[in-house]
């Protein structure tokens, strides 16, 4: 007996070394599948948004009314179409993600097809609004003449909104199989050619600035065409795509009771951006502070629609330095971003698979690289808070306010960068109706009513402003954590497979 309890004894530090050689394995290996997701995301949503950065660069050589148009259009269309579409079809991180993982590879088409028809219904009356444009921005008492110029481009831009619905839905149908690399080749073509169609468009067509919106609608069903080919005849879709289906017409509630909560989040959080642009408008300097705060706007890649305005600036004044400035800092916010995505898929499909533990690694890994991709963003950040204001104007007091709120900034990107992935987290888990709950109660119980008495009441200014964020972005994060360090995976690993099995119904293939 003692003799065996000897040997027990010898062998279990080499049974825990290779426990620890086993598990450290499994990290680097979870590192490795997580930055290789990450990495083409960030590419395809850059280049997917430089669509429209290039339209305005081409609007840009035909006069300042035609750049205010296209900018406020622009903007007015992503506030109020593309970042609905994009929540919407965020449901289908859940939904094809699980059912990739548990290998129900079938269900993948039916589920995107939903989304397809689905997001195709909701464009309809969100078109109806485009269609509106002049007569809500002149409601809203922006200009009349510009107000014109906005109306015309929305209206040649429609096309580009149902066409937008369907590149989402192809491609959460691509991303949530590990199919990354292929979105991001496709991505770059269509952006190349991008530039041509612009040219012939704005400068050949004879349509002016207008020409631009109908680049975008060309570009963007462009890339449709070549995603959906790449669908059909790639035999890595061979499983997960087999034809239209009539089942896609069947438990329509079941991809809403995703899709609207999952609107809800990006939504609320997006809107919440623009209010706080909105309200610097009414601040003691409204020119100051509605600049340093839309140049933080840029620096933080919340609000996208915020970026046409300071491009505008970058063309007139026609500062290379902060064109760079603009695509360097819009590349910061991408990294958390791209890992969001990451983890949204490594979680989904490690749930859909029945295996909790690798998605409860999967988290862990994430969020060690969040908070390491945080602390070195913040930390360059509080470096060159005396001379980054010079990016975007030599006006003293502006680069001297961005200084001082350039550490309120760097906070707000390390809170973020963690929220952003625990965020993607509760879209792998199917948590989107929590996660709206938490960005609504964040943003406007606590963010904006802290925001106005922080800058209107205690007259902190534009930094009262930022603080209700870094308020806000504090409870998200919270909430987010308890929430994710309470979860029980086993039970989240039952529900996916619950979720999964109960979406498959009999099938009926439409030729």
């Amino acid at each position: 007996m003692e003799s065996e309890h000897q040997k027990a004894s010898l062998h279990s530090p080499l049974i825990q070394s290779s426990r620890a050689t086993t598990e450290r394995r499994e990290v680097l290996e979870e590192v490795k599948k997580q930055l290789w997701l990450a990495g083409p995301l960030i590419c395809v949503s850059l280049l997917n948004y430089s669509l429209n950065i290039i339209s305005v660069m081409f609007v840009g050589h035909l006069g300042e009314l035609a750049l205010s148009g296209a900018s406020m259009a622009t903007s007015f269309a992503s506030v109020t179409g593309f970042s609905f579409l994009v929540g919407m079809a965020s449901a289908l991180d859940t939904l094809c993600g699980q059912s990739y993982g548990a290998k129900q590879y079938q269900i993948l088409g039916i589920h995107m097809q939903r989304a397809m028809f689905i997001l195709m219904i909701v464009s309809i009356p969100l078109a109806v609004i485009w269609a509106n444009t002049r007569s809500i921005l002149v409601f809203l008492g922006q200009d009349p003449e510009i107000s014109t110029a906005a109306g015309e481009y929305a209206k040649l831009m429609v096309p580009s909104l149902f066409g937008y619905g369907l590149l989402q839905c192809l491609n959460r149908f691509l991303q949530t199989q590990n199919i990354v690399f292929p979105m991001m080749l496709i991505s770059g073509v269509t952006t190349s050619l991008h530039f041509l169609i612009c040219w012939i468009m704005v400068f050949k067509s004879g349509l002016g600035y207008r020409g631009a919106a109908v680049a975008n609608s060309i570009s963007y069903w462009v890339n449709v065409f070549i995603l959906s080919l790449y669908v059909k005849f790639s035999p890595s879709c061979k499983k997960t795509w087999t034809g239209f289906s009539r089942k896609a017409l069947h438990s329509l509630p079941t991809f809403l009771r995703l899709a609207i909560p999952s609107a809800a989040m990006i939504c609320l959080e997006m809107w919440s951006f623009e209010m706080m642009v909105l309200l610097s408008g009414i601040l003691p300097n409204p020119k100051l502070e509605t600049s340093v705060l839309s140049i933080w706007s840029v620096s933080y890649f919340r609000c996208f629609s915020h970026l046409f305005h300071i491009f505008i600036y970058i063309l007139i004044v026609g500062d290379l330095c902060a064109f760079v400035s603009l695509n360097t800092a819009s590349t910061v916010w991408m990294i958390p971003f791209g890992l969001s995505g990451s983890v949204s898929i490594r979680v989904s499909n490690e749930l859909g698979a029945g295996h909790p533990r690798a998605a409860r690694l999967a988290v862990s890994v994430v969020s060690v690289l969040a908070i390491v991709e945080g602390s070195l963003v913040a930390t360059v950040l509080i470096l060159i808070r005396n001379i980054w204001g010079y990016a975007y104007s030599n006006e003293v007091e502006v680069v001297k306010y961005v200084a001082t709120m350039m550490p309120i900034l760097a906070i707000s990107h390390f809170i973020d960068a963690f929220q952003s992935v625990l965020s993607g987290t509760a879209r792998g888990c199917g948590w989107q109706t929590i996660g709206a709950f938490v960005n609504l109660g964040s943003y406007y119980l606590v963010g904006i009513p802290s925001a106005i008495v922080l800058a209107f009441v205690l007259h902190l200014g534009g930094k009262g402003l930022w603080l209700g964020i870094v308020c806000a972005l504090t409870v998200q994060l919270v909430s987010l954590m308890i929430i994710t360090t309470r979860t029980d995976w086993e039970q989240e690993a039952k529900k996916a497979t619950d979720r999964v099995y109960d979406s498959i119904i009999p099938e009926t293939t439409v030729s």
